[in-house]
């Protein structure tokens, strides 16, 4: 039996993001096999404890009182960020040195456990590092932030740091693998790590029909996900402009992100009535909500210089949706 720790920013029930659902999968199936599995994860800024103890499917998860770092300011989210490993350890500390973990599964993002994993492989844990996607490169690549500036040399210290700590690096397709292996040709131990899924499709029964969201007798095209930069959501903001013509063809975007006030505030500028925008809901929710759509919906920024693979296309396929997607030249399909 293996004494396994998983790093998240985010994990189920209250997270809509689709990592949480695919970390709690794998805590389980590890579990299952006989292994002994922690997640250690941020829990409420109002927790009396620095850390809280809970279970779910038998899973132990431990939260540690820490800020938000969703549906914040961008400072504010790079401050509540930089502060994930020191509260982290806090909540860990009288732990670490009695209860020694064999393997730790840092999930990035975000890139800020780093200092943790570091501690952690001092100690002799072997550190496996997801790595989803290039951070901070990809709102380098968005110039939202600028190759030499400051935060961008802030940023890359804790993507350096959280690479050195980790004994395996697994990125999500080839063509990152590649891109990875170019740019840290230093870093051996590198791999490829698709991303995954529980193939369970929604009983009929639970599915949340699109009828009984108002939209009978549409052809709903539907986005769940973040609403964000790295998505291009006027990409998707312009289909609905052009599918205007068709009204038989309707759009549902739900969840959050940065651009969840430019979608919502470009709805009423363009007089779109062919677009439902909702927020985010629970993962069983987001489930039933998908099991009921036609087509599964994604879009990626063409100025990303990396590969991506969207986590969402793992739900639609699961509930057998044909997908129609945007990405950026080269990525990886």
């Amino acid at each position: 039996m293996l004494k396994i720790l998983i790093l998240s920013d985010d994990y189920l029930p209250n997270s809509t993001r689709v990592h949480a659902k695919m970390l709690h999968e794998l805590a389980i199936q590890l579990s299952d096999i006989g292994h002994k599995v922690t997640v250690l994860t941020p829990g409420d800024a109002n927790q009396k404890n620095i850390r809280v103890i809970d279970f779910l499917d038998n899973i132990e998860i431990w939260r540690f009182k820490s800020n938000p770092t969703r549906g914040v300011s961008k400072i504010k989210r790079a401050i509540n960020e930089s502060m994930l490993p020191i509260r982290a350890y806090i909540a860990l500390k009288k732990h670490i040195s009695t209860q020694s973990f064999d393997i730790c599964i840092n999930y990035s993002p975000t890139i800020f456990f780093g200092p943790l994993t570091w501690l952690l492989n001092k100690r002799g844990t072997f550190i496996y590092l997801i790595l989803r996607d290039f951070f901070p490169q990809w709102v380098i690549d968005q110039g939202i932030i600028k190759e030499k500036s400051l935060i961008s040399q802030y940023f890359k210290l804790f993507e350096t740091l959280n690479y050195n700590a980790s004994d395996c690096i697994a990125v999500q397709s080839p063509g990152n693998l590649a891109l990875f292996k170019n740019k840290y040709p230093k870093k051996k131990n590198t791999t490829v790590l698709y991303n995954w899924a529980k193939a369970v499709s929604t009983p009929k029964n639970d599915i949340i029909t699109k009828e009984s969201l108002g939209l009978n007798n549409k052809t709903v095209l539907f986005y769940g996900g973040n609403i964000g930069h790295a998505q291009d959501m006027m990409n998707i903001i312009r289909l609905a402009k052009k599918l205007k013509p068709y009204t038989h063809a309707h759009i549902v975007l739900m969840g959050q992100g940065d651009e969840y006030d430019l979608v919502k505030e470009k709805i009423v500028d363009w007089s779109l009535d062919n677009i439902t925008l909702m927020p985010s809901v629970s993962q069983s929710e987001y489930i039933r909500i998908v099991a009921g759509m036609d087509i599964g919906l994604f879009s990626l920024s063409a100025k990303h210089s990396s590969h991506n693979i969207p986590g969402k296309l793992l739900g639609y396929m699961a509930e057998s949706l044909p997908i129609l997607g945007s990405v950026n030249k080269g990525n990886d399909k």
